[in-house]
């Protein structure tokens, strides 16, 4: 059982941060705090129309997370929309690429790799991103014969989209739920790819995912983390997770 990562989402900072002028809750600042509470990572998805994060963020982001060593910046988006030039200008150590479309409310689907047009596209914008050091995640539905086609168009790791297991949680059809993401994870670990997870995952739902599949290197959660943290205050949500993470490994 490895020792999963997380990296906290300020996606939904952002968006509060938005919905009025100024710049207030900044997401720099929330990002430190989750940093200095002991997160791995920070992760951000810049949509075109900008509605939470924002392109001036991401180089102060980035900068914050540069003074932590051993912490890493995942950018997640499409590439191809608008996020290869982000890439070119931020080169986050993680890129995780989405299939979304523009004006898209949430992620809601993985690329379909039995498209071969698709796995064609990916090919080059996989390389680009590679070439400005970034590694490359590809999100991706819980399909296990998707894992070999996203090893073989050069992606480092896959992020399993994990809305059907958080709907399906503590409900009687959640072990048969989990059952693709374990055998995604268990291909993965064959083939080569490393594994991230991530869509509607919590301090609540997330044990039973993790054990199941085994080898999660990181989670990235944001609409889940930003509620609990308004219960339970921004820095002791990372404690929380950090303390269920450790615990997940060691058992």
């Amino acid at each position: 059982m490895v020792r999963t990562q997380l990296s906290v989402n300020l996606n939904k900072v952002a968006l509060i941060r938005n919905s009025r002028e100024g710049n207030w809750p900044d997401p720099v600042f929330f990002g430190r705090i989750a940093l200095e509470a002991g997160a791995a990572g920070l992760t951000v998805h810049p949509r075109p129309d900008e509605r939470h994060i924002r392109v001036s963020d991401l180089k102060p982001l980035s900068d914050l997370v540069k003074e932590y060593p051993g912490r890493e910046f995942n950018i997640e988006g499409n590439p191809f929309e608008n996020l290869m030039p982000i890439l070119r200008d931020i080169r986050p150590h993680q890129a995780t690429f989405v299939p979304d479309a523009v004006g898209q409310k949430t992620s809601d689907h993985g690329f379909d790799f039995s498209d071969p047009e698709v796995r064609a596209r990916l090919v080059p914008v996989i390389e680009e991103a590679k070439s400005y050091g970034c590694r490359v995640s590809l999100f991706m539905d819980p399909e296990p014969e998707y894992t070999r086609f996203a090893k073989e168009v050069g992606a480092d790791r896959i992020e399993l989209y994990t809305e059907a297991y958080a709907d399906a949680w503590n409900t009687p059809i959640a072990d048969a739920i989990v059952t693709p993401y374990a055998d995604c994870a268990k291909l993965a670990d064959e083939v080569g790819l490393g594994v991230n997870a991530g869509h509607d995952l919590s301090l609540e739902n997330l044990e039973p995912l993790l054990k199941a599949c085994g080898n999660v290197l990181e989670v990235s959660i944001g609409h889940a983390f930003t509620a609990e943290a308004l219960q339970f205050g921004f820095a002791e949500t990372v404690r929380r997770y950090n303390e269920l993470l450790d615990k997940i490994a060691a058992e």
